[in-house]
């Protein structure tokens, strides 16, 4: 069901116009509907029912408090990669208990952050990092419960930039290095091993890569309880994909049947960490044309949503359908490159892309930009950042102001010398 639909010619989320959204609250805006985001949750969740399973959200992919606020009430946690992120999960009401802290890079200050919260485990990413979290919980007299992220160098098939599973990738430790890494953290005085954790990439549309990485982590965790260590949680990663134009992603489903026999024995609790496929198309940035031009070889369509709003296609030459607001049965069609005001040749939505040919002030969707949107968004050029609605039936609701210029400039300050007072 896509709860984005047109109902003569125009295009509603649930039951609102998304034209009336954006006459209101201005664009560009990223408008998200709340029963999607409802469903593909409970979908995922159902999914591995009969499965001891927490559903760990994966904040990084859309970290709006009134988004994280539909997985608390559905019993979901979080996965979190920043103090920042932690927060924003524990003020949308996810118990630190339901909440695991990835990352590469955590800092002192966050690590006793997340100590002092009572997350349920740390996910670790290497050695220095191990000791860092041994030393800090040490100081608060507490035991840091951790799992070791290893990488199973098993290829994602995915777009490099996130893959993540290789060994040429920064993420977790070496399969062949896991064991006798775990060994040693058992030793330290100050860390309770508790997990193991994997994840090899996102946007996948391929089981095999799955499989394949959970028979390597399954295998380890039995070397590992043969040696008494307790494993009593398998953090599978997240990743699964979701349509952006021709893939054909696993649904939650086939995922479960798939890993469910390499599993069967492992005696674990098992965590799953979902992002894109639970908001990725819940969401649609809209836009509105300002200008049109052509030149000898290119048509151009310029909006006033740039890639400081939506980085993907920039960043990973990522493609997003393109609806028109409004459907005009006779218009003619033409290929053009959707592009913004950011002064960058890299600033486009789209390229090369077929459409109806628009009119200055018609307003245009971006589909499928609920993951990884707003949450990569910047104000480079001094752009305020979007407004966030959420549809619910025939409701909607700002669950996040429009930047002002003020907002622009909060936290600067100019020095007395140069302001004459010094």
């Amino acid at each position: 069901m896509d709860d984005f639909r047109y109902l003569e010619g125009r295009l509603f989320c649930e039951q609102v116009a998304v034209e009336d959204i954006a006459r209101e609250v201005g664009t560009p805006v990223y408008i998200y509907s709340a029963t999607t985001l409802e469903r593909h949750f409970t979908v995922f969740d159902r999914a591995f029912d009969g499965i001891p399973h927490l559903v760990c959200f994966a904040m990084k992919a859309n970290s709006n408090q009134s988004v994280i606020k539909i997985f608390a009430r559905l019993g979901g946690g979080a996965d979190v990669v920043s103090g920042g992120e932690l927060y924003r999960a524990l003020v949308a009401g996810i118990p630190a208990e339901r909440i695991v802290y990835a990352g590469v890079g955590k800092t002192r200050q966050e690590i006793e952050y997340a100590l002092k919260a009572g997350i349920l485990m740390f996910n670790i990413e290497s050695t220095e990092e191990l000791a860092a979290i041994n030393e800090a919980a040490g100081e608060l007299g507490v035991k840091a419960p951790i799992a070791i992220r290893i990488n199973p160098d098993v290829d994602a098939r995915t777009h490099p930039y996130i893959s993540t599973g290789l060994k040429k990738n920064k993420f977790g430790v070496a399969i062949e290095d896991a064991f006798d890494e775990y060994l040693a953290a058992a030793k330290l005085p100050n860390i309770k091993v508790i997990g193991i954790h994997q994840h090899i990439g996102s946007q996948l549309t391929e089981l095999s890569p799955f499989v394949d990485s959970i028979k390597k982590t399954v295998a380890l965790v039995k070397r590992l309880k043969a040696e008494g260590l307790d494993i009593r949680y398998i953090d599978v990663g997240g990743g699964l994909g979701i349509k952006y134009l021709h893939e054909n992603p696993p649904h939650p489903d086939e995922l479960a049947m798939a890993i469910r026999p390499a599993l069967t024995d492992a005696g674990c609790e098992l965590i799953f960490e979902p992002g894109r496929v639970i908001v990725g198309n819940s969401g649609a940035l809209v836009t509105k044309v300002l200008y049109r031009k052509s030149t000898e070889v290119k048509n151009f369509v310029i909006c006033d949503a740039g890639m400081n709003d939506l980085v993907r296609p920039t960043l990973y030459q990522a493609y997003h359908e393109i609806r028109p607001v409004e459907i005009r049965p006779d218009s003619e069609e033409y290929t053009a490159d959707l592009v913004g005001p950011i002064c960058e040749t890299g600033d486009f939505l789209a390229k090369d892309r077929r459409m109806a040919i628009p009119e200055q002030g018609d307003m245009l969707a971006l589909m499928s930009a609920g993951a990884y949107g707003f949450t990569m968004s910047s104000n480079y050029n001094s752009r305020p950042r979007a407004a966030e609605v959420m549809v619910k039936g025939d409701g909607y609701f700002v669950v996040r102001e429009r930047e002002t210029y003020e907002d622009l400039l909060k936290g600067e300050k100019i020095p007395d010398f140069l302001t004459g007072k010094g």
